[in-house]
């Protein structure tokens, strides 16, 4: 097995324009490392759901971020997975690093999938996203004060997407973590009704927060222009994991960072002063 990367590594982040996806490409870029981004618009195109686009993204490629598109819990992924990881192997890939997510079934079939290539492999196993509230599915609900969702009293320890960034990158350049499950959450867990609580804080408007049920979310969700398709999978993934079995808070980020994780209250009070949630009229301007 393959001890690591090195000087010669060009990497390949999928994903490389989401979330994710974008702040590893930044980080590689930033220490100068050659780095491809894969996505449907990318050049060449890739589209996980579309295998005769692989090989063209992986050629030349030596080191993998892994991170698939929508969730990798959600039943036929850990196929694609499975096709991607044979693909990437042949292709000459030494070293894949899968972002996955606690709790989950699928998730961790996907996993198992990596470790068991014959490459070095590492999983960054992340909680709930705290820029779900300001980059995804829940910006529209924090813009009209009222965060509903298919939870009750169940905490989470929300981790900011800075911290799951710099720890992939780490696992991507450094082969002391080669083989690790790096499981990152936050410092603290809270609720969701205290989560709305510190967005209301940050934005110094009123967030609310509501337990409605799935069926309310879906409707919420699709009413903002989500495809039906995607809403119903997020329904159903609230309704697999957020059930308490994530609470438990890591020490990960300052293990493999030499740092505190960041608090959502911070995570809050940058994307506020960032923009994130600045209401708009219908000319443009900013409403104040």
């Amino acid at each position: 097995m393959n001890t690591g990367t090195a000087s010669t590594d060009t990497y390949l982040v999928t994903g490389g324009t989401g979330r994710t996806g974008h702040r590893v490409v930044t980080r590689l870029r930033e220490r100068g490392l050659p780095v491809r981004v894969a996505s449907r618009r990318g050049i060449p195109p890739f589209d996980w759901h579309d295998s005769g686009t692989w090989p063209a993204a992986l050629e030349g490629t030596t080191v993998v971020y892994l991170c698939v598109s929508p969730d990798l819990a959600l039943p036929g992924v850990d196929d694609i997975v499975a096709e991607f990881t044979r693909v990437a192997v042949e292709s000459g890939v030494r070293r894949l690093v899968l972002l996955s997510g606690r709790g989950e079934d699928g998730a961790r079939a996907c996993e198992d999938l990596v470790r068991a290539s014959g490459i070095d492999g590492v999983v960054v196993r992340s909680s709930w996203f705290a820029q779900n509230f300001s980059e995804h599915f829940l910006l529209g609900q924090v813009l009209r004060g009222r965060v509903a969702l298919p939870v009750d009293g169940v905490r989470e320890p929300f981790v900011d997407l800075d911290d799951v960034a710099d720890v992939a990158v780490r696992a991507l350049t450094d082969p002391a973590l080669t083989g690790r499950v790096l499981e990152v959450t936050g410092p603290d867990a809270i609720g969701f009704a205290r989560a709305a609580e510190l967005l209301s804080l940050a934005i110094g408007r009123p967030v609310d927060f509501e337990t409605v049920t799935s069926a309310e979310f879906v409707a919420d969700l699709t009413g903002e222009g989500v495809p039906a398709e995607d809403a119903e999978g997020l329904a159903w993934l609230f309704a697999e994991v957020l059930d308490g079995r994530n609470e438990a808070v890591t020490d990960t980020v300052e293990e493999v960072l030499g740092r505190a994780p960041r608090t959502f209250a911070d995570y809050a009070s940058r994307a506020a002063a960032a923009g994130a949630w600045r209401l708009t009229d219908r000319e443009g301007e900013v409403a104040r």
